[in-house]
């Protein structure tokens, strides 16, 4: 199976977001030698940081590393605003597709996406108007055409399927590490 996931996220290190997905990533690549990983990224300003975070993935028979120079608010335009241009234009076929941060790019593979919170809808008032109106329209696509959402704790799988009606079968838990 091949199985491209998107680290964009690892260019912000020491976030609890990036240490979910890296150590997520690091223990599912450790383990499973049988698929072939797609690690891919895409940041303008911040490029450096993601080789540096990726070295360590390279090494492995079984991965690949796709990195693109393009910001996140352009592939959040293209992708979540226009939804065009499939993920497969970039990584070639893949059978899944794992995203990080709801950029959910158009894609014929199955799709699951990790979320952490639904803080833009349970507490919108404690951030900018800007980051409510970003994540929500990301989820949009997220709702519509996600097949599982890996949630990080009980409470964020209730939050998704009260707030954003997820049916109880798209859900799985996997709590970070200690």
């Amino acid at each position: 199976m091949k199985i491209g996931i998107d680290v964009s996220q690892l260019a912000y290190p020491n976030t609890g977001v990036a240490n979910y997905l890296k150590n997520l990533v690091s223990h599912v690549i450790a383990q499973d030698t049988k698929n072939q990983y797609i690690l891919f990224a895409s940041s303008l300003r911040r490029k450096e940081m993601l080789q540096k975070e990726l070295a360590e993935f390279g090494s492995r028979p079984n991965v690949s590393i796709k990195l693109l120079s393009f910001p996140p608010s352009f592939l959040d335009f293209v992708w979540n605003r226009l939804h065009v241009f499939p993920i497969e234009y970039v990584l070639g076929k893949l059978d899944v597709f794992i995203s990080s941060d709801w950029t959910q790019p158009p894609s014929n593979a199955k799709k699951v996406t990790i979320l952490y919170d639904l803080i833009v809808y349970t507490y919108p008032n404690e951030t900018s108007q800007k980051i409510v109106d970003v994540q929500k329209r990301k989820l949009s696509w997220v709702t519509k055409e996600i097949d599982k959402i890996i949630c990080i704790s009980k409470s964020t799988k209730e939050d998704a399927k009260k707030i954003l009606g997820i049916p109880e079968e798209k859900l799985e838990v996997i709590y970070p590490g200690f």
